[in-house]
């Protein structure tokens, strides 16, 4: 099969996570960069990557990578691509976002309809006709440039990979389902560790959790738009990778996790996310403050998204319930806390400083992963847990 490459973009901070994802379903990497992970596959790789990866915003197909420093530049080498081994003759094809840094280009609305017309002019020599239709499948482009360097991809995923769809319902401020994947495998958490999630808001920490113990690929319940690119990828290929998803899940499996939050409303709503996305079975939640956080076991994790202002009505109240959240975690012997905060004084009043510390940017707000690591358990307990 035709070697091709596909471009996974993430959060910032989060390469790493992906990159192993990556190599974990066997494909070769091809360039690890600021938010993106670039890999060789063939077309299966494109269907699997979509249904597998937990970590990925989505999944682009790299169809030309050029400099270009003018208009008419961009225009002929965007012409140059073989669009026709990729878009159908009724096919729908227009640029759906444009991004540029540190170039001369930057206009994103005079690149995106200065491509779509080389795209156009490429496709009706090649098609001999005069105008397009476009009454059949989708075929979204993305580029980005940076440093005059222009990266053409064609968006396979449609809608972000974030939206597994089981989160119908969320609370104030999620988390999205890749960021919190990302943050949990960033943990040595393993399934025969106790999880719990003091704000667990619409349940997304637990429920991704519960999807990684029992082996769930994220994308076993949505579609995407490559889905109709049968000109050039077989259905076939599709039902292969959804055959391998369904034959990985682990139906067995027993969990400790658990969600808490104060707001009885939002785990109503994190119950019913949880029966969406399969694993209602596998966490326990409950309608519970920091306060009152507790467990007789030893060397649990808590992994969580505190509120940080964006939540609350006012700033205020925060140092209060970090300080009781950090007074509740000294009552847990020898277990690790984890939570992605943008609040500042988070280890003041948490009463602690951090082991570790790691920048994130959720979307546009400048976070940290802050790490309270507690003690190693004994090695009887701590098999298979590659700590």
């Amino acid at each position: 099969m035709e070697k091709i490459e596909l471009i996974a973009p993430c959060h910032f901070g989060l390469e790493s996570v992906l990159k192993r994802e990556v190599q974990n379903l066997g494909y070769e990497i091809s360039v690890v960069e600021d938010g993106r992970v670039s890999f060789y596959g063939d077309v299966d790789a494109i269907c699997r990557a979509n249904i597998f990866l937990r970590t990925a915003e989505r999944v682009l197909l790299n169809v030309g990578t050029f400099k270009a420093t003018t208009f008419e530049e961009l225009f002929q080498k965007t012409k140059q691509i073989e669009w026709e081994k990729y878009i159908a003759k009724d096919g729908k094809f227009w640029v759906t976002k444009a991004a540029s840094v540190k170039s001369k280009l930057f206009s994103p609305s005079d690149i995106q309809s200065i491509m779509k017309k080389a795209m156009v002019n490429r496709l009706k020599e090649h098609y001999h006709v005069d105008w397009f239709e476009e009454s059949g499948a989708s075929y979204p482009v993305r580029v980005f440039i940076k440093k005059d360097m222009v990266t053409v991809g064609l968006d396979t995923s449609g809608v972000s990979l974030h939206k597994r769809g089981y989160r119908q319902l969320s609370s104030k401020a999620p988390i999205t389902e890749t960021l919190a994947a990302a943050l949990i495998m960033l943990t040595p958490w393993k399934k025969d560790r106790i999880l719990v999630d003091p704000f667990c808001g619409s349940g997304t920490f637990p429920i991704e959790a519960a999807m990684i113990a029992a082996n769930i690929a994220p994308g076993m319940n949505r579609s995407f738009t490559a889905e109709e690119w049968t000109n050039f990828i077989p259905k076939k290929a599709w039902y292969n990778a959804i055959n391998e998803a369904n034959d990985l899940v682990d139906d067995e499996i027993e969990v400790d996790i658990q969600g808490y939050d104060i707001d009885k409303s939002v785990i109503k709503a994190a119950r019913e996310n949880a029966r969406e996305a399969g694993v209602e079975h596998l966490i326990h939640f409950q309608e519970r403050g920091v306060k009152e956080l507790s467990h007789p076991k030893k060397y649990g994790f808590i992994i969580t998204n505190p509120p940080y202002g964006e939540r609350l009505e006012e700033k205020k109240d925060l140092p209060k319930l970090y300080g009781e959240f950090g007074e509740s975690f000294k009552r847990l012997d020898s277990w690790s806390a984890y939570m992605i905060t943008s609040y500042e004084d988070t280890e003041k009043y948490f009463g602690r400083k951090a082991d570790k510390n790691r920048k994130i940017y959720n979307g546009m707000l400048k976070t940290y992963f802050y790490q309270f690591l507690g003690p190693r358990p004994p090695k009887k307990q701590k098999e298979d847990t590659n700590e």
